[in-house]
């Protein structure tokens, strides 16, 4: 004789019990049958709450989590795109939908238990380059240490550094064949929040967690990532608090965060472009042991993302004749001191373009790399930093090289052939740049991660 079913709560705050009996679907006496269990909802299921402990616990060893009849598809789309500021209001619609089907029928309704939401991120370090400390160790496998058995990062790696409060969508939603409803799920990002970022040593992961459960099934997740960008001089951003000048259009309906969101990306905008707009030439003397060798002139070192470096090269005053030359646009990702595995640990450096060009007997040149919008602008943390470069490199001659004689007459045909073999010298030269980031709908554009997720249940 099979015990009492357990009581099952209608909202995350009371720790849903999963309640365990025989696999099957009973829409009515004639339509009973069996649904095949899969490996999917066969689980042992997690609880943490303040009712029959004992009793709930015995059950989940004795008996398999039931296989949930019918599906519901859960669908979440970030409506402005997948690339935010930090500060900025993340805006997300959950949808809930009971597809209808031909075997459809009034008795066809599911219910769903509850739904909440929460936005975390993820920090994940390479072993083998961050050493840290054993009370910053991540844990192996994520539990939960509350009376809540929603934990949004519960099976990723490495260690929750950010979490905001977990919003309530719904409880004891039902729908009927072909019923949907919608939410809508807004918080904002930290100002101090780290960036979106994947290096060689340390990892910054972003999502959005939306956690659902049906009645006696196991808590599904639906995790929808996302990109932040960090601004620091938005560190110190205070909106207006009253609008007592400012003109209003009584036509439009705005919400007071949303004024607040449009301000701060303003802002942003404004910033951006009063320090990636001047122009001051910068001139470079590129000169080795033997000698000067030409002029490198920039226009501006502060790029945002998205933009073309863009810079010019003079060989006809140099006294040392260049052969080519390369120029790399290059990170360098270096690990705080306190958390490298030695002292001597290199810097990681990443190549995101690169130019190589012959120059010999050319009088100047030019050259230009684009910043990719998908590559991360410079930051820095308690762990790690991250600077961007320009890095060249140059091949000169040890000796004078004859520049191909012109014809005086037109008709005379004269055929020139390069020296066969050259003594050269080379040499490297590192030149730092500063890249912020840009407007995030920019960046929405070309961003690989999509805006919308969905997952059946």
């Amino acid at each position: 004789m099979d015990p009492a079913p357990l009581p099952v709560p209608s909202c995350p705050s009371q720790a849903p019990v999963t309640q365990h009996n025989k696999a099957t679907n009973r829409r009515g006496p004639e339509k009973s049958r069996e649904f095949p269990e899969t490996a999917e909802c066969v689980r042992k299921p997690l609880y943490l709450g303040s009712g029959f402990p004992e009793r709930a616990e015995q059950a989940s060893e004795t008996r398999s989590v039931p296989v949930c009849p019918g599906m519901i598809e859960v669908v979440a789309k970030l409506g402005r795109g997948p690339v935010f500021l930090a500060g900025e209001v993340l805006e997300c619609v959950v949808s809930f939908s009971n597809p209808l089907s031909a075997l459809s029928t009034s008795a066809s309704s599911e219910t769903l238990a509850w739904a909440s939401a929460q936005i975390h991120c993820q920090f994940h370090a390479s072993e083998s380059r961050v050493h840290l400390p054993a009370n910053e160790e991540p844990r192996q496998d994520v539990q939960a240490e509350n009376e809540t058995v929603f934990v949004p990062n519960r099976g990723e790696r490495g260690q929750c550094i950010l979490s905001t409060p977990p919003k309530i969508l719904f409880c004891d939603l039902r729908l009927d064949p072909g019923e949907s409803k919608s939410y809508s799920y807004s918080e904002s990002l930290p100002l101090a929040a780290p960036p979106s970022f994947r290096g060689q040593s340390v990892k910054y992961v972003y999502k959005l967690t939306i956690g659902c459960q049906r009645v006696n099934c196991p808590i599904q997740l639906l995790r929808v990532p996302f990109r932040v960008l960090l601004l620091h001089a938005l560190q110190n951003f205070q909106p207006p608090q009253e609008d007592e000048v400012a003109p209003s259009n009584p036509f439009l309906d705005e919400e007071g965060g949303g004024k607040k969101d449009s301000r701060l990306l303003d802002s942003a905008v404004e910033i951006l472009m009063a320090l990636t707009s001047r122009r001051t030439l910068h001139q470079f003397n590129i000169s080795n042991s033997r000698g000067r060798v030409g002029t490198f002139c920039i226009f501006k070192t502060v790029y945002k993302i998205g933009e073309d470096v863009i810079g010019t090269f003079s060989f006809s005053d140099g006294e040392i004749p260049c052969l080519q030359y390369s120029v790399l646009l290059q990170t360098e990702e270096s690990v705080q001191e306190e958390y490298r595995r030695s002292r001597a640990q290199p810097v990681s450096v990443t190549t995101h373009a690169q130019h190589h060009e012959s120059c010999l007997h050319s009088a100047g040149t030019n050259f230009s790399l684009p910043i990719p919008l998908t590559s991360c602008p410079g930051f820095s943390t308690n762990i790690v930093s991250l600077k961007w470069r320009l890095h060249f490199e140059f091949v000169t001659s040890r000796e004078p090289v004859e520049a191909p004689t012109v014809p005086e007459n037109q008709s005379e045909i004269i055929t020139w052939t390069g020296a066969g073999q050259i003594e050269v010298d080379t040499f490297s030269w590192d030149l730092p740049i500063k890249v912020l980031p840009t407007n995030p709908l920019l960046a929405s554009y070309v961003s690989p991660v999509l805006s919308s997720h969905s997952i059946c249940i």
